[in-house]
């Protein structure tokens, strides 16, 4: 797996300060994507422990809210195992921290019998604190909306989801 980029103080893809992570390749090609650059799987940096190493480090100070994953597509199989063993570690290192992860992909496709569900699919989701889902839609493009760009696109609070047994939206109050 290869990265974009990493931004260790981040406000805007998730609630409070964050180290976000730009993940690269992504078959999706939404029309006026933000990060257009990163759809080549082989853009930017290979991934390796050092780069974990470097993320762990920046989530250390108390003011630092959590990790978001974007892409790129982190969805896509070959990323989820890429980020498998980072969300492994964090889950182990920073239990109070939560993890925001941007896909173009629908909840449904992640889960079991979807599109993109692999053998490492269930224990990453299972790190995801929220995930926002669907891809970019331009003709539904609304600026006012809190952390996603399109109407189409959801925030699912996946803690509150799988107690409940049903999806349930982030609360944005």
């Amino acid at each position: 797996m290869y990265y974009a980029t990493i931004k260790k103080v981040d406000i805007a893809n998730g609630t409070g300060v964050r180290v976000s992570l730009f993940v690269s390749g992504c078959t999706h090609r939404c029309k006026e994507c933000f990060n257009e650059v990163a759809w080549d799987f082989h853009y930017g940096q290979p991934f390796t422990q050092e780069t974990i190493d470097e993320i762990m480090e920046a989530l250390k100070p108390v003011h630092i809210k959590g990790l978001s994953l974007l892409g790129g597509e982190p969805m896509e199989p070959t990323n989820q195992e890429g980020l498998l063993p980072l969300l492994r570690q964090f889950h182990q290192t920073y239990p109070d921290k939560d993890v925001w992860c941007y896909t173009g992909y629908v909840l449904e496709d992640l889960l079991a019998g979807g599109r993109v569900h692999c053998d490492v699919t269930d224990e990453l989701l299972s790190y995801i604190d929220y995930l926002v889902d669907g891809p970019f839609i331009l003709d539904k493009k609304n600026i006012r909306l809190k952390f996603r760009g399109s109407e189409n696109q959801r925030i699912i609070d996946m803690k509150k989801s799988k107690s409940e047994k049903s999806l349930v939206l982030w609360d944005e109050s």
